[in-house]
């Protein structure tokens, strides 16, 4: 009878992942990179909300534009300076530009947008479009 293994592919990268920084230990550190920023896109009757965590973020170097329905929030975590003398063991914390544009399938209201920034979540409120927003028809009976 053969036994079933549990292949954990996580491991498998972890690995990979320590044999790169092992070979190339500051090769991470002095490439700019670009990554997606991970979002939550919410949607009720009225609004689509917007949720994005970008800590230690100044909010003023985060730029959000809304055209023709696709939203993009842009901004870049800078990395912190290496003291002299100073030696990391770990560091994980990303550094780098972001970039994320989403397309919201009915009209937005762009004049209406809020945003609001707390605790490194920044939120955004898009408001529906009048003319797409559910409209409650009353029956008149004779």
């Amino acid at each position: 009878m053969t036994n079933l293994v549990r292949f954990n592919t996580m491991n498998l990268f972890d690995e990979v992942d320590r044999m790169f920084n092992r070979s190339f230990p500051m090769a991470r550190f002095e490439t700019p990179t670009t990554f997606g920023l991970a979002l939550d896109v919410a949607e009720n009757e009225a609004i689509y909300t917007v949720k994005a965590s970008v800590p230690g973020i100044n909010p003023d170097d985060v730029e959000i534009t809304l055209e023709d329905n696709v939203l993009t929030i842009k901004g870049e975590m800078k990395s912190e300076e290496v003291q002299e003398g100073e030696k990391y063991h770990v560091r994980e914390r990303r550094t780098g530009s972001f970039s994320r544009s989403i397309r919201f399938p009915v009209a937005v209201n762009a004049e209406a947008v809020v945003a609001n920034y707390e605790n490194g979540v920044l939120t955004l409120n898009v408001p529906k479009a009048e003319e797409v927003k559910p409209k409650r028809i009353t029956i008149n009976a004779n």
